[in-house]
């Protein structure tokens, strides 16, 4: 990642920050090595996450260590040691940082990849789902995307899941041998990930299967109609897709993910779902259900639109040595207010004005023997051409209000 993508990045990360800060959520950092028994116990044995994509190696003690493929299992694991379950109220978490799969490479996929996450624990309410999806669309809008599409689901719960895998599996047991490999393994493994298949070939199958929407039981059926409820009261436009199940065992109830039509085939910006039993399989003698999400904020930074417009506020160029010495103290004070600044060292001013050009600035500031001692400035508007006479502090009225942020 380079300058100036990295501007995109950080402002992602800026938005992103501002928006968890307003729903009250509040930084973990999870270490990046973990030990491997922690995701094949919380992600799932059978997931191709587990099977075939994560990063494992025998440390110097003997034992497994991986670098993390996601981060809900970490957080929920850090959640659990240190005993946050003892505190009032839902444990409002959100994470910034790398993580690691041997995927295939593609576009907007990569095997050190970033999430942006959040994981809101100790709440079973459907209101609480429509609050993170509500946060996960603020932090979309925010950041200026536009034409992404909101897909929701419920997968059930521990009492009308198993019924349903075991009629899936039974539709799936005439036709396993017309579909991929991954997903003639899956059907006696884990027939729910059959319909997270992404192959083109296998998809006409996969529509014909049963909708596990036609099998819930009562509590999960009320709790969709809740979430729902609460989306469409908050005016946030949703798709309901029966065969959107996501990639990792622990989600229940309700999943969602956001797509957006200019990644090609790999579409889905982030993806996030309820897991209220993850704790309790992780070692937890506490209840605490929970619903997360996680931004590819690798795929995100592709689809949002840069910044327009100069990114360097001054340019200051100096006639000589004591303009120099003054230009580092003015520098200082300027940054110290929120401005970015830099300054031409030992550059004659044809060559300051046009190295002011190529990095965008705002102003040029010139200073010479005559402006120190007049104290005041000669300042050129880069994108008007005007150029003026200014005090001290006229300039520094011009300096954007960046302190805080």
């Amino acid at each position: 990642m380079l300058p100036p993508d990295t501007a995109v990045w950080n402002r992602v990360d800026t938005i992103a920050r501002d928006v968890f800060r307003a729903y009250n959520y509040h930084e973990i950092r999870t270490p990046i090595l973990e030990e491997t028994q922690l995701f094949a116990r919380g992600v799932g044995q059978e997931t191709d996450i587990v099977s075939k994509e994560m990063y494992t190696f025998e440390d110097r003690d003997g034992s497994s260590l991986t670098l993390r493929p996601e981060n809900t299992a970490s957080v929920i694991r850090a959640y659990i040691e240190h005993r946050l379950d003892q505190k009032p109220g839902v444990q409002k978490l959100y994470y910034i940082g790398p993580m690691f799969r041997r995927e295939r490479p593609q576009k907007g996929r990569y095997r050190q990849f970033f999430q942006i996450g959040a994981e809101a624990i100790g709440s079973e309410s459907p209101f609480v789902d429509a609050e993170v999806i509500e946060l996960v669309v603020e932090i979309l809008t925010r950041t200026g995307l536009t034409g992404f599409k909101l897909l929701v689901n419920s997968v059930g719960d521990q009492n009308c899941r198993p019924a349903f895998v075991e009629k899936l599996r039974a539709a799936l047991q005439p036709v396993a041998s017309q579909l991929c490999t991954d997903c003639q393994r899956r059907v006696e493994t884990n027939p729910l990930r059959v319909l997270d298949c992404k192959v083109p070939e296998d998809q006409a199958i996969i529509d014909a299967l049963p909708s596990i929407l036609d099998h819930l039981c009562a509590p999960c059926n009320e709790h969709f109609a809740a979430v729902q409820g609460f989306l469409k009261s908050r005016d946030i436009e949703y798709e309901v897709r029966p065969r959107m199940v996501r990639g990792l065992d622990y989600y229940m109830r309700t999943t969602f993910e956001v797509a957006h039509g200019n990644l090609g085939a790999q579409n889905s910006v982030l993806g996030g779902g309820r897991y209220d039993g993850l704790a309790e399989s992780l070692g937890s003698s506490v209840h605490s259900p929970g619903i997360g999400f996680s931004i590819g904020e690798d795929r995100l930074v592709m689809t949002v639109p840069p910044e327009s417009g100069p990114q360097l506020d001054f340019f200051l160029a100096p006639l000589g040595d004591t303009a120099l010495a003054h230009a580092g103290n003015l520098a200082r004070d300027l940054r110290r207010s929120g401005a970015s600044v830099e300054v031409a060292a030992n550059t004659k001013l044809k060559r300051a004005m046009e190295l002011a050009n190529k990095c965008g600035a705002r102003y040029v500031v010139i200073l010479g023997d005559d402006e120190i001692a007049a104290g005041q400035y000669s300042l050129k508007n880069m994108q008007s051409g005007d150029q003026q006479r200014v005090t001290r502090e006229a300039l520094f009225a011009r300096a954007p209000q960046r302190i805080g942020i």
